[in-house]
């Protein structure tokens, strides 16, 4: 059969069959009725002259033909769309776009909150749908189902565009009456106190600093585990337990919970948060507005925290951090 002779809405269903693996719920994906959807299955195996979903075990299953018309077929839609968007006008004040973006709880409170009311003021009716971060946010964005990821640079994709948001420290928080712990805390206190430590993501997969400090041979001794970064403050008052959290984190959270504030007392990196997308979205004129908008609030947001430490900063002292680069 010749291209000319194939219905290119079948790689719509393809995709959505490939993807779902199931017949009905390739159907509620594309909107079409289960009868529809099992018409364009029988075509396209007609097509490929192979069965493409087979019963195994009581649910279907992909055959190595279809395993291997996964990506090239969801690429071919991406392209499409890209080339259609690329051309298409883009006016802030009246579009209805909608974004999804993987986002920590931690990036939400330290920058993605300001980023949205100011995103709000410009275009009114543009939406977001807010999504945790973990692997699959990665493979997703790699799928082109996830519009943006914001994360730490170590645990976003290495095939797709990105660009450098701000980046933030580590410190240590206590209660105001920890005894424990004073303004600052030696490498042997930190690892005899008790931690409260954050595990992000389905996999429960280790903090950005943690992963340095397994590097370095160091463990701490989490008493408690936590899964969303902002609970954390609230889990050490009234405790002699410690943590550690991103500094912009610990200094929000200082203003109305009784915290005391430590320098970690570990060489961890600064933590480089970036933004990323899709390469096939890299000229839709609505993803390259929002880039920008999301890197003017970041550049607002390191110029702050560049203040902030200038003030702090002892006359005639210095701080650097091991591995810092320039955002």
């Amino acid at each position: 059969m010749k291209l000319s002779e194939f219905d290119l809405n079948l790689l719509i269903a393809l995709d959505a069959l490939l993807t779902e693996k199931n017949v009905t719920r390739a159907g509620m994906r594309i909107h079409l009725s289960q009868s529809a959807t099992s018409a364009a299955l029988a075509r396209l195996r007609s097509f490929f002259q192979d069965q493409l979903l087979v019963p195994v075990g009581g649910r279907m299953a992909l055959t190595p033909v279809a395993q291997g018309l996964i990506k090239p077929v969801r690429n071919l839609l991406l392209q499409a769309q890209a080339t259609i968007a690329t051309q298409t006008r883009f006016d802030p004040a009246t579009s209805r776009r909608r974004f999804s973006v993987a986002v920590s709880d931690y990036a939400i409170t330290v920058f993605m909150a300001d980023a949205l009311r100011i995103v709000q003021r410009l275009a009114p009716h543009i939406a977001f749908e807010l999504v945790p971060t973990s692997e699959r946010a990665v493979e997703a964005l790699e799928a082109g189902t996830l519009d943006f990821l914001i994360a730490p640079e170590v645990f976003v994709s290495k095939g797709h565009p990105k660009v450098p948001l701000f980046e933030d420290t580590h410190t240590v928080i206590a209660w105001t009456r920890n005894r424990n712990v004073g303004r600052r805390i030696s490498l042997g206190q930190y690892l005899s106190l008790g931690h409260v430590a954050i595990h992000v993501g389905e996999g429960a997969a280790p903090n950005f600093d943690e992963l340095f400090l397994r590097r370095l041979k160091y463990r701490r001794r989490a008493e408690v585990v936590a899964h969303s970064f902002d609970v954390v403050p609230h889990l050490i008052v009234g405790t002699k337990r410690i943590a550690t959290v991103a500094t912009r984190l610990a200094r929000k959270y200082a203003k109305f919970l009784p915290l005391k504030l430590s320098p970690l007392p570990v060489d961890v990196p600064p933590m480089i948060e970036v933004l990323q997308w899709h390469k096939y979205h890299d000229k839709d004129p609505a993803y390259i507005w929002l880039r920008g908008v999301l890197r003017d609030q970041a550049a607002k947001l390191q110029g702050h925290l560049i203040a902030h430490s200038n003030r702090h900063r002892q006359p005639g002292t210095t701080k650097s951090h091991p591995g810092s680069r320039n955002s």
